[in-house]
């Protein structure tokens, strides 16, 4: 869980109440055993949906990556990577990955994966610098994929049909998960798409973010295209 630690509190690292709608949080699973299970659950299922939807395989990411190779993504140039020097390799140095950005398009080629199809990892890693709160932790734990596309497929319309494969993968694994554990779903069936310069026409006294919250309570789910 990401955290910002605090050993007299003894919720140490969920969200503040003063921002939580209801004022406080009861989680859902008070067994940790069950909650564990639930999570691998959640996460092999989501994994299956994603192959099936999008068409991927599995593959299994590195926990370090030599410094030389140039595979560890460098994020801002400022965070210092979590290193070591093995004992029997002298002069070498290890680290652990920020991110798989650069990896995962190596180990396209490395696999021989052909046009349309993809990768899909469990990515493990460390961020020593990273600003902890309640989103955001020192260790990462998150599924990372990749893609090999066809020139004529580089358009808004193959992206909106892979995020909407991706959306039903999540909208999907909902379903199953709280049919499973009897949970209320709360994802909306379809995923709604919005542009930038949409949103700036529709709500041009609004400032990014608050575009963003917009579209969000009115949608549910959104994708926005021409942000970044």
């Amino acid at each position: 869980m990401a955290t910002t630690f605090d050993r007299t509190d003894p919720l140490g690292g969920l969200p503040p109440k003063h921002i939580l709608e209801d004022g406080g949080y009861s989680p859902v699973f008070t067994d940790k055993l069950k909650l564990e299970e639930a999570l691998g659950f959640c996460k092999t299922t989501l994994e299956n949906n994603l192959k099936a939807n999008i068409n991927l395989v599995r593959v299994s990411a590195p926990l370090f990556v030599t410094r030389a190779s140039g595979f560890n993504d460098n994020l801002n140039g400022t965070e210092r990577p979590a290193t070591f020097e093995p004992r029997d390799f002298p002069g070498t140095h290890l680290e652990v990955p920020f991110s798989l950005a650069k990896w995962k398009r190596w180990a396209l080629h490395y696999y021989g994966i052909e046009a349309g199809k993809g990768l899909v990892t469990d990515f493990r890693g460390l961020r020593c610098d990273d600003d902890v709160d309640f989103t955001h932790s020192l260790y990462v734990d998150q599924f990372d994929w990749e893609k090999v596309l066809k020139p004529e497929d580089r358009n808004v319309e193959y992206l909106k049909e892979t995020v909407k494969g991706i959306y039903k993968a999540m909208y999907d694994t909902e379903q199953t998960i709280c049919k499973k554990y009897g949970y209320e779903a709360l994802l909306p069936e379809e995923v709604h798409f919005a542009t930038s310069d949409d949103m700036i026409r529709d709500y041009p006294h609004a400032t990014p973010k608050e575009r963003e919250n917009i579209l969000c309570k009115k949608h549910k789910a959104v994708f926005f295209i021409g942000i970044g």
